[in-house]
């Protein structure tokens, strides 16, 4: 697939249906994440691909790592494999953005989405975020980071660990919920792992400065999902109320004890509410 200025993007598209529903994934992240959900949804066309700069996706320039751009590229890959019929969108933390920022900047895509599901997602107020972490820590890393960042040992790295199994410990505490299980802790830190160095650096200024609440009234009239994690420290359930407060007519569930990755974590749950998207979205 091409992204909208042209870079290559993996992606991969299942299943047969009237609705193709775009399961788009979230910051350090790729398409992998959310297989247990496309697994789990039958009678649909399903479409998962990596943001530029994830996954099999290319590298890209940290210049064009913006949110503005993601939405820009959801709406090339769109028009490549599924330029006709009604959509269902998903998007997992940044990839929730992603479809917020699509309605501000694509409203003729919008105009062809029949329902929205918001997992683990936030419509603004990132800046500051501490994760759960004690705000000194916090502070304490944010001095370091831009050296790091700068430095050629993150740049010219190729992924953030080799050793995965490092990571575990702390995708535990920053991105799971309790008793997550193996497949789900074994997915996310691979994932992460390899993600490339720049990409996490590249994407934060755009999430700091992500702020769509008044673009969520695009979807004012449509079915909506919003799904968060009681355990989500990313995200917290403050940030799926809020995006209620702009969608009123959306159901919320809280998934009790679940972390970041509802997806790897809840992925019955969250497969059951698309799919009751879909069921509204088919044609008569």
């Amino acid at each position: 697939m091409r992204a909208a200025d042209g870079a290559e993007l993996h992606g991969i598209v299942t299943g047969e249906g009237p609705v193709t529903v775009a399961l788009v994934h979230g910051w350090t992240l790729d398409e992998t994440c959310w297989a247990p959900v496309a697994d789990r949804l039958a009678g649909v066309r399903v479409l998962r691909y990596d943001h530029r700069g994830h996954g099999r996706s290319a590298a890209v320039d940290p210049a064009t790592m913006t949110i503005d751009q993601l939405a820009d590229d959801l709406a090339a890959v769109l028009a490549q494999v599924a330029p006709e019929g009604p959509l269902v969108l998903a998007g997992h933390s940044m990839g929730g953005m992603t479809t917020m920022a699509l309605a501000e900047r694509h409203p003729e895509v919008a105009k062809r989405v029949r329902g929205l599901a918001l997992v683990a997602t936030a419509a603004g107020d990132l800046r500051g975020a501490t994760f759960g972490f004690p705000p000194p820590v916090v502070r304490a890393l944010r001095r370091r980071e831009h050296a790091l960042y700068e430095s050629a040992r993150w740049t010219r790295r190729a992924a953030l660990s080799t050793h995965p199994r490092l990571l575990e410990p702390a995708m535990r505490t920053l991105l799971l919920g309790r008793n997550p299980s193996r497949s789900a802790v074994r997915t996310t830190t691979d994932v992460i792992a390899a993600c490339r160095p720049t990409t996490v650096s590249g994407f934060l200024p755009t999430l700091e400065a992500h702020d769509r609440h008044r673009a969520l009234a695009v979807y004012a009239d449509l079915p909506v999902q919003v799904m968060v994690g009681t355990r989500d420290r990313l995200t917290p359930p403050r940030h799926a109320r809020r995006i209620r407060e702009g969608l009123p007519q959306a159901d919320l569930t809280l998934f009790p004890d679940a972390g970041h990755m509802l997806p790897l974590e809840r992925p019955d749950g969250v497969a059951r509410r698309i799919a009751a998207l879909v069921g509204a979205a088919v044609p008569a």
